[in-house]
């Protein structure tokens, strides 16, 4: 089995999409900083221009990083580990086959047990469907691979 990698972002970004992101990005942090220099003494007066300089700076610096690619959401399967990465701002998970206890395959997500206690949630949405399936599909495969315990749970209605 050969690595495999999902995407879990919600659109596909292309080169003009982040060009885009980090000319909106820097803008937004010259604009603070424009703010804090040209309009010092009415900020000592107004601590509401504070938050509203502080949000540019922190939204100029994710739009930068996601133009660079840092905040990709995914999961990459491979014949003896699994990468997930289901959040923008914290580093991957790796999970290597011999630190997995148990799999339970839900309809709208996945629950990696891990050998320490220690749970990983993979939550799918439900507008990519057949993406999904490829990934439980892919989950399958692993488990049953490398001899992991798996467990799909259906829900009733």
């Amino acid at each position: 089995m050969e690595s495999e990698y999902f995407s879990l972002d919600t659109s596909e970004t292309n080169q003009f999409i982040k060009i885009i992101k980090l000319a909106f990005g820097f803008v937004c942090i010259a604009v603070a900083f424009f703010w804090i220099v040209f309009n010092f003494k009415s900020l000592a007066a107004n601590s509401n221009n504070w938050v509203a300089i502080l949000f540019l700076i922190a939204f100029g610096a994710y739009q930068i990083w996601s133009g660079l690619g840092r905040t990709k959401k995914y999961i990459e399967i491979g014949p003896d580990s699994i990468t997930l990465r289901n959040n923008p701002f914290t580093s991957p998970v790796e999970m290597s086959a011999t630190d997995l206890e148990k799999i339970d395959l839900h309809p709208m997500n996945v629950i990696f047990f891990i050998k320490t206690k220690k749970k990983v949630l993979l939550r799918f949405g439900s507008t990519f469907y057949e993406t999904n399936e490829k990934i439980k599909d892919k989950i399958i495969d692993f488990a049953e691979q490398n001899n992991i315990p798996l467990e799909v749970i259906e829900e009733k209605l």
